[in-house]
């Protein structure tokens, strides 16, 4: 190790977490809030984009699109990398990536992420859970 890399220190990691009311109009609302916290980032477009579909699950899928629902967005900064993450209150099934046939309509939210994202997952179950997609660094394989 070097005395260069003795003395720089890991990126302290910004973090930022707001709470929106379950309804499609919010997606707005969390595009603008996203937007201002990573202004010049240059993969805003992706993480927008994946934003923009993980709050449309979150509302289509789970409890929190139901009348009083709500969901949690958070977005967390470390140097070159930026995670965003949205929590709702649960529902029936399972995030999953598939491939959605061409005349879908819907359906294609996770997989457009799998191909822009570094990673991508989620946790939790039918009471609650987290979606989460990284972009920025090196793309996993």
């Amino acid at each position: 190790m070097t005395p260069a890399m003795l003395l720089a220190p890991d990126p302290v990691p910004l973090c930022w977490r707001r709470s929106f009311p379950g309804a499609t109009e919010q997606a707005r609302a969390v595009r603008r809030f996203v937007g201002c916290l990573l202004d010049g980032f240059p993969l805003l477009d992706d993480v927008l984009l994946a934003a923009d579909e993980l709050v449309a699950n979150a509302l289509r899928h789970t409890e929190s699109g139901q009348c009083g629902g709500r969901f949690t967005v958070e977005v967390v900064q470390t140097g070159d990398r930026v995670r965003v993450a949205v929590t709702d209150q649960g529902g029936p099934g399972e995030p999953a990536c598939r491939e959605a046939g061409e005349l879908d309509e819907s359906g294609r939210g996770l997989r457009t992420i799998s191909l822009t994202a570094a990673s991508w997952g989620w946790h939790g179950n039918d009471r609650g859970r987290t979606v989460a997609a990284v972009f920025g660094g090196e793309r996993s394989a």
